[in-house]
């Protein structure tokens, strides 16, 4: 009989435990000694550039209310999303993260974000760009909302312009121009090139992004359809390899060999004339690049009038799935995500904000270069595509990705390699 009774208590502990882990909101928020519900916010921002400034963004929150304190915890780059995936398995989750805004979808499929639709009144949304509140939906409902954005754009170096007999205030429009400039911007000693005016797989944009470029915007996957193989992308890719093998691989290799970051990367160190990368790195140039003459522009459009497409992402606050607090999670997310906050992220660390009132006041305080930057990258975002990973297609990126290095290599056509990449993709459709 007392073997019976110990064997019944030891499944009831059993059940316990596994539903304490089962990602309910059951649990008791935990509280502070003066009863404000502790709200755990994890990042990965620990640089001395940007810790200062959501550390800042979190106390002016605690400040503003007497309900909720938030404490910020810092992970590494990487190990964030194990562990937070970790946690929710486990029960004992984060109550805010700032995750991928492109794997939104995935998270809510896999349940591992709450749907904090109920918390949210409909007007809410209307605060933030369309193309990234599109993201944080799933099946018509909200589990994340958008925080950063990026969008990538051509920076040009204004002297090696003038140099080469090219208007410096009149930057390529087309991927022609583009390849006519970059041929008269080149500087070689014989064989040796002491300055290339451009390589289109540097820094950013990678090989995807021109491929939608040509293609009129179009990505991989639009609303469920395959895109992978299409006659545009196709030739994207071949005009890819025209601009490795005029250069030399050993060349491209060799120039890559020395980059370096901050004041040695190859545009700042006017080794490169013309540099693709998001508006960020104007911040590299701000503080190490002085010397620089340069100017901004979209992307050059694959013909006359195609668009001007970019590649875009950036991050959410969502609140991972067993949250014992999600409510004030959402508190301190809208706080977050607003006007107030954003604008001081956005000053700060020269970020896309993703709300549009804080977007716009940033433009509008900012002075100089600063201001000529900021704006143009604001501007792009009317022709800047996001990349939501599909439910159906899950990492649909790691079929596709070894084809085209494989494609770059030579050692598959652009033709016969997407139409690979495209059945290899289906292959994993669910």
């Amino acid at each position: 009989m007392r073997k019976r009774m110990l064997l019944i208590l030891a499944v009831f502990l059993i059940l316990g435990s596994l539903a304490g882990c089962s990602g309910g909101n059951s649990a008791e928020a935990e509280k502070t000694e003066d009863g404000k519900v502790v709200v755990d916010f994890w990042t990965f921002w620990g640089s001395e550039t940007r810790r200062p400034i959501i550390e800042k963004i979190i106390e002016d929150f605690n400040n503003s209310q007497d309900k909720i304190v938030v404490k910020h915890t810092y992970l590494p780059w990487g190990d964030i999303w194990t562990k937070n995936l970790a946690s929710v398995a486990a029960g004992n989750p984060a109550d805010v993260i700032i995750n991928d805004i492109n794997n939104v979808s995935q998270r809510a499929k896999n349940g591992q974000v709450e749907d904090i639709s109920k918390y949210l009144d409909d007007s809410f949304k209307n605060q933030f760009y369309p193309h990234l509140w599109e993201t944080v939906v799933y099946e018509n409902k909200t589990y994340a909302v958008p925080f950063n954005t990026d969008t990538r754009m051509l920076f040009y170096n204004k002297k090696t312009f003038q140099e080469a007999g090219l208007d410096p205030n009149k930057p390529p429009q087309t991927w022609a121009e583009l390849e006519e400039y970059a041929i008269k911007l080149d500087k070689k000693n014989g064989e040796t090139y002491e300055r290339i005016g451009f390589y289109p797989l540097w820094d950013n944009p990678n090989a995807s992004a021109w491929m939608m470029n040509a293609d009129n915007g179009t990505g991989y996957i639009e609303d469920g359809e395959l895109k992978i193989n299409t006659p545009k992308k196709v030739e994207a890719l071949e005009w890819l390899l025209k601009w490795q093998d005029r250069i030399g691989a050993k060349n491209v290799q060799a120039f890559k060999a020395e980059f370096g970051s901050e004041q040695s990367n190859p545009f700042i160190a006017e080794k490169v004339a013309m540099w693709t990368d998001v508006g960020t790195f104007y911040t590299q140039i701000r503080d190490y690049g002085q010397h620089l003459d340069f100017g901004v522009a979209p992307i050059p459009s694959f013909t006359e009038g195609s668009g001007h497409w970019s590649e875009g992402g950036g991050f959410v606050a969502e609140v991972p799935k067993g949250s014992d607090s999600p409510e004030e999670a959402v508190e301190f997310i809208k706080y977050l995500t607003g006007p107030e906050a954003q604008k001081y992220w956005a000053m700060e660390n020269f970020d896309n904000a993703a709300n549009i009132e804080a977007a716009e006041a940033t433009m509008s305080e900012l002075l100089g270069k600063d201001k000529e930057v900021y704006e143009a990258t604001v501007r792009n975002l009317e022709e800047t595509k996001m990349g939501p990973v599909p439910v159906e297609y899950p990492e649909y990126h790691d079929r596709i990705n070894p084809v085209i290095d494989n494609i770059m290599r030579g050692k598959i056509s652009p033709e016969k390699g997407l139409e690979k990449a495209e059945k290899d993709v289906e292959s994993i459709k669910k």
